[in-house]
């Protein structure tokens, strides 16, 4: 009898380490987003649910970072696996360039981008700037240095012809500048994000502000010179003031990974945040801005193989 139970039992710890060994492994995956406070972290977590509900054996855990620059990093030392970012910041760490010029992060590759971040420069109506030549000789904010805003910032002047040298610029944050516009102190501001911007909002409710529009051979120069950059129109009535609709251009919220990544988990990834779109967009109101005939543009690194894949068979990559 001892000797029957001792063969059941054996079969039966037989049995689990095969189907223990047969069962596909969880796939443990660090989604890098921003701070608590921004638009990344959220979205984030939206996202890292539908992947966890509709991709069997997935676990993906947003996570709060410094946003862009330090997602780079971090997909590149692979102390993370999946990243929101800017298409531009995604850009420079792969060639190595602004902020990146200590060394490029050649393992990067892109998945699809999200939802447009729109380059916004606002005036004050007092300054009688209406295009963006008029800023020469204003006092102008271009952003911190060294963020994504300053550079945008300088490929925006360098399209139409003028350096910092042609105004007196400040290097201040969003919330610097924010403030430094409402006492006065400059005339204009670049900022770098989704519309309609709640500060740009609280600042029109005070201020008379206006919208600089890009000419179109600015916008034609920038869009060739710089792959990640996408034509963009701001409606009209976006902001109190704003009669017309203002043209200019954006980056993109980008999903990004690296090369160590499987094609099999990027590709059932793409597939699941495409197919999910409008579960995303009620999770998150940026979720609406996902738009899969728009997902391949603006990326200018390499395409992860399974998101190519997946793009692929949509048509959207030959």
């Amino acid at each position: 009898m001892k000797r029957k139970i001792a063969i059941v039992l054996a079969l039966m710890l037989m049995f689990a380490v095969v189907f223990t060994a047969c069962a596909p492994a969880k796939v443990n995956m660090i989604l890098a987003t921003g701070g608590t406070s921004g638009t990344y972290y959220p979205y984030g977590g939206a996202m890292a649910q539908i992947f966890n509900s509709k991709i069997e054996n997935m676990n993906v855990t947003a996570q709060a970072t410094g946003a862009s620059v330090e997602n780079c990093k971090l997909l590149g030392k692979n102390e993370a696996e999946l990243a929101i970012l800017q298409n531009d910041m995604l850009d420079y760490a792969y060639n190595g360039v602004e902020a990146f010029k200590d060394g490029k992060i050649e393992n990067l590759r892109g998945i699809a981008t999200l939802y447009p971040e729109i380059i916004q420069i606002v005036a004050s109506v007092d300054s009688g700037i209406t295009k963006v030549n008029d800023l020469k000789g204003k006092k102008v904010s271009v952003g911190a240095p060294g963020s994504g805003v300053e550079a945008n910032a300088r490929q925006i002047l360098d399209a139409t012809g003028l350096t910092y040298n042609d105004m007196n610029v400040s290097y201040l944050s969003f919330s610097e500048s924010a403030d430094a516009f409402k006492d006065k102190h400059i005339e204009s501001f670049f900022v770098t994000s989704g519309i309609p911007n709640a500060a740009i909002q609280d600042i029109g409710a005070q201020n008379k502000i206006s919208l600089v529009s890009l000419s179109d051979a600015a916008i034609k120069s920038l869009t060739e010179k710089y792959p990640f950059f996408v034509e963009y129109t701001i409606p009209a009535g976006t902001y109190n003031g704003q009669d017309s609709d203002v043209k200019t251009v954006a980056v993109m919220a980008t999903l990004a990974t690296n090369s160590q990544a499987s094609e099999d988990t990027i590709y059932n990834i793409t597939k699941a945040l495409f197919e999910n779109q409008p579960e995303l967009a009620q999770a998150h109101a940026k979720g609406q801005e996902l738009v899969l005939e728009k997902a391949v543009n603006g990326i200018s690194i390499p395409f992860h193989p399974g998101a190519e894949k997946f793009f692929k068979e949509k048509g959207l990559i030959k």
